[in-house]
């Protein structure tokens, strides 16, 4: 069998998903298949670019051993809760077991329309589904916890949006799909039975500790604040703005989860909105470790009833979890800083001369990662101040400031600061470019050589020098959309 399934969410009730095959679609063509990752998931590269992998892949053949099905969840979208979300677009083929013992999902996003549709038409345009491939991907170059891309096919058949577009299918790879508003689901119907049945297949999924927890429900909440604690950090170290944190977008696994209208940010501003959708700036930058506890204080509210039997002792413990998310992520935050800056972190005098680092950058509007790296540079002897003090306008607290820094970096290795700041993101500009020109030319050779150059973001590439850049004022991106 070419991929050996093993599908133990479609094993749970009937009333967690629906059964749905993908909808065939004319003229499927495979643009790019991810050989690294199938290799990672065991599956074969040659099979999968084959005439019946890209079967599979399009949504117009089921493999055997997969149960495809569309997940149930609810979810609070910019504040408002909705009892029925589920995946309305997205089709789970099945799991399987990678080389290193990890269950996977396999999933098709763009494959038709499902129960929870609610009236769209199921499918995903070209340009959202290479966002997603690009950014996803180089999250994990990153080492930021994500979801990933296997393959991404053009299904010749186009979708309107705005306008017509060419439509595509997205072949993603999760540690699971499962939900903060996969639990809201359960407890919007005040089905406890349910609740129970998902946190115990989460807890053996994802959360193995939290059984030996007192209370292995208020164990799993605890490990899941964890991971989304450090989820933010990560995000904010490297300027990621996910654009659209509502519950249904918070992974239980700690991944990155659904690429919507995501962006880096170029010049450092907290306040830095993309999403057109997101006209208050609740999802801003700086925002979203606030949000990441709003939401999680939205699953400790679905989880209640697993706590304990009062419901007054059942909130206590949910606060007493909940209080431990702003020193984690602080804590880690600072750590965080004090090693892109190359500090000991171990002094109160560290994180000052973080914060001051981060208020030159939002003064003087300086690009977050290119000024990052011209100090990784400095400090590995690979350039002089010049560069730094350009980017920074010559800002005159920078002199102080570089006497301090010399000082208590003194004993980081030259060239560690390399290792933490990245040259290249997928910059906004750059994913932009690569989307119009696939749109416009078929052509996807500005796709594949951003892709190249985001698997290394840390090694310097000859004659790319350019991605670091950010973009010059007519190439600004100021809007990123949902997919939907």
């Amino acid at each position: 069998m070419p991929i050996a399934f093993d599908n133990s969410y479609a094993r749970l009730p009937e009333r967690f998903f629906a059964l749905t095959p993908p909808t065939p679609v004319p003229q499927p063509r495979l643009v790019r298949l991810n050989q690294g990752l199938a290799e990672e998931l065991g599956l074969d590269p040659v099979w999968l670019s084959g005439p019946e992998g890209l079967a599979m892949l399009a949504g117009n053949a089921v493999a055997e051993g997969s149960t495809p099905i569309a997940t149930a969840y609810a979810g609070h979208q910019f504040g408002n809760f909705v009892p029925q979300l589920g995946d309305g677009r997205a089709i789970l083929l099945g799991e399987v077991i990678d080389r290193f013992g990890r269950r996977r999902d396999i999933q098709l996003k763009g494959a038709g329309r499902t129960r929870y549709s609610r009236g769209g038409d199921g499918r995903a345009a070209v340009g959202p589904v290479m966002r997603e491939y690009i950014v996803s991907e180089a999250m994990a170059a990153l080492g930021i916890p994500t979801t990933r891309a296997l393959a991404f096919v053009l299904t010749g058949a186009p979708v309107m949006r705005d306008e017509i577009l060419p439509g595509a299918v997205l072949t993603r790879v999760a540690a699971s799909h499962i939900r903060v508003g996969t639990f809201q689901f359960f407890a919007a119907r005040q089905d406890t039975e349910g609740l129970r049945a998902l946190a115990d297949h989460v807890i053996a999924r994802h959360h193995p500790q939290a059984a030996e927890a007192e209370n292995r429900y208020l164990g799993l909440l605890e490990a899941v604040i964890a991971v989304q604690a450090d989820l933010m950090v990560r995000w904010l170290l490297v300027g990621f703005i996910h654009g659209v944190m509502n519950t249904d977008n918070v992974s239980i696994a700690g991944e990155t989860i659904d690429y919507g209208p995501c962006a880096f940010l170029d010049a450092y501003d907290p306040a830095t909105v993309f999403s057109s959708i997101d006209t208050g700036g609740r999802y801003a930058y700086g925002n979203q470790p606030t949000i990441a506890l709003w939401n999680l204080t939205r699953l400790a509210e679905a989880m209640l009833p697993l706590f304990a039997e009062e419901t007054e002792a059942a909130v206590q413990k949910a606060q007493d979890a909940l209080a431990s998310f702003a020193p984690r992520f602080q804590a880690g935050y600072d750590a965080g800083i004090a090693r892109k800056l190359g500090l000991p972190g171990d002094s109160e005098a560290d994180t000052v001369l973080g914060a001051e680092f981060l208020g030159l950058l939002g003064a003087r509007e300086a690009d977050f990662t290119l000024t990052f790296r011209h100090l990784a540079r400095l400090q590995a002897g690979r350039a002089d101040e010049a560069p730094l003090r350009a980017a920074l306008a010559d800002d005159p607290a920078l002199e102080g400031w570089l006497a301090r820094w010399r000082e208590r970096s003194a004993e980081t290795a030259p060239g560690g600061l390399l290792h933490f700041n990245p040259a290249y993101i997928p910059r906004n500009h750059r994913v932009e470019a690569a989307i119009a020109a696939a749109q416009e030319r078929d052509d996807f050779g500005p796709f594949e050589e951003l892709l190249a150059v985001l698997a290394e973001p840390f090694v310097e590439h000859p004659g790319y020098a350019d991605y670091e850049n950010p973009p010059k004022p007519e190439e600004r991106v100021l809007r990123t959309f949902c997919g939907t």
